[in-house]
């Protein structure tokens, strides 16, 4: 079985990212989509295992299967939580219903530490641009913003909302260079500042609830094994 067979076939849960998902979009946005794909359990019984990941069939089109993206989920990766809210749903199977159930079991304090890493490295980024152009990549910035937001309000509130909401037009602005990179760099230590803050009143727990998810995980691929004959060959 090729791999773009596997996310034809069996992708559980697939939905647009990006732009759209964030209420961001323009007429100019691509359509970026993600998905889940549940890997026949047979596969696994070869020496060569099932990929973790593919990319496409489609342009902007990622796939990650679900131990690996249950694995990413986990330990918070920004990219991965954000993938399990996006309100642009594509395809969704009974399993994927229940992968999306377990959205609160994923989100711990651990957050913090990943999306901050993460942050800390775009920022890098944005600074190397200023540098050497006199100015950083606009979208990076106004994206990085979104992400500092989402972050600080997850820790305040123990959800995680990915639309940029109120805070739309103001990120906007950013993409279009309408403020300067001063106020854009202080917006985000301001944002940084403010989310360090949340983690000392957090309602999120220390650590995900692994034990629920690695419950939803030998389940699926028992079904999954019983539904799937071995493969020949």
């Amino acid at each position: 079985m090729d791999d773009l067979t596997l996310v034809r076939d069996h992708t559980i849960y697939a939905c647009v990212m990006g732009s759209r998902a964030f209420g961001l979009a323009t007429r100019a946005s691509d359509t970026d989509r993600r998905g889940v794909f549940l890997a026949p359990t047979p596969l696994f019984w070869r020496f060569e295992k099932p990929p973790t990941h593919v990319e496409g069939p489609r342009e902007e089109e990622f796939s990650w299967e679900l131990e690996r993206f249950c694995e990413l989920a986990l330990r918070a990766n920004p990219n991965v939580l954000e993938c399990l809210h996006s309100p642009l749903v594509e395809r969704l199977t009974p399993a994927g219903e229940e992968l999306l159930s377990l959205r609160g079991a994923f989100l711990s304090r651990r957050a913090h530490t990943s999306f901050s890493r993460y942050a800390a490295s775009q920022h890098g980024k944005l600074l190397a641009d200023v540098r050497l152009h006199g100015a950083p990549r606009w979208k990076h910035a106004m994206h990085l913003l979104r992400l500092l937001i989402s972050c600080r309000d997850l820790l305040r509130t123990g959800r995680l909302t990915i639309d940029a909401g109120p805070d739309r037009e103001a990120l906007l602005a950013v993409k279009r260079g309408e403020r300067t990179w001063e106020e854009v760099d202080a917006w985000m230590t301001r944002l940084t500042e403010e989310t360090d803050a949340a983690l000392t009143t957090t309602p999120l727990p220390a650590e995900p609830d692994l034990p629920r998810v690695a419950d939803y995980l030998h389940r699926t691929r028992r079904t999954s094994a019983t539904l799937d004959p071995a493969p020949r060959g």
